[in-house]
């Protein structure tokens, strides 16, 4: 355990950490696209489906308690991600005080440029999601059935509009973590640098696709 402790501490152990939890984030990412596309098959099977979420886990469990142990998991997880990212940043600025130059800063990619601002913008897009579909402190007409909840945010299309520009910092920020924790995890190979980024891409359109055709179908009027 001391060993782990001192290795959490280099920058080494930064980079795992960070790469861990940006595993585990993904993996919520992806599972809560699949089950927010239920919308599609109608309130019925939405509901339901939420519903299960809450039921999950009984009678060892009381009603929401393990969905609530899930969420702690995942809050840590956001924590440990951004705490790692926090630090490596104030270690690189303070390893290289000068910036690079323009001319040197266009061998990143757009993703990598903005992947720190692209963490901001995602947190607070988060507190604004959980305080609006999760609480309703900001939902104008807050029930029980989550498939009225959605449909009835996204019919206001500024709601709409907002959900489908933060999926932009999500996409960018998925495609350049993936790809960078294959390298932090040893994934990396010589054959493997070629399917890195396609991979990569692939699943942060996969996502975008997925999550921003819920509130355009919403506001469409294609979901009802």
């Amino acid at each position: 355990m001391p060993r782990v402790l001192r290795l959490l501490t280099t920058t080494a152990g930064k980079k795992i950490s960070m790469a861990v939890s940006g595993a585990l984030l993904l993996g919520f990412v992806v599972v809560h696209l699949a089950g927010n596309l239920k919308i599609y098959q109608g309130p019925e099977v939405y509901d339901a489906y939420s519903r299960f979420l809450r039921e999950v886990g009984s009678p060892v469990f009381a009603h929401g308690e393990l969905l609530w142990i899930a969420r702690a998991a995942l809050l840590a997880a956001v924590g440990i991600h951004i705490q790692a990212a926090v630090a490596l940043t104030l270690a690189s600025r303070r390893a290289r005080p000068v910036g690079y130059r323009r001319a040197a800063d266009l061998s990143f990619s757009y993703a990598s440029r903005t992947m720190r601002w692209g963490g901001v913008i995602l947190a607070a897009f988060v507190v604004y999601h959980v305080l609006h579909l999760t609480f309703g402190v900001a939902h104008p007409d807050f029930r029980r059935s989550v498939y009225h909840n959605v449909v009835t945010a996204f019919r206001a299309w500024p709601v709409a509009l907002s959900y489908v520009l933060a999926m932009a910092p999500l996409c960018l920020h998925v495609y350049h973590g993936l790809w960078s924790t294959t390298q932090t995890l040893g994934l990396e190979n010589p054959r493997g640098r070629a399917w890195r980024r396609p991979v990569a891409a692939a699943v942060a359109l996969g996502l975008f696709a997925g999550n921003v055709s819920i509130p355009v179908a919403v506001w469409m009027g294609w979901v009802r």
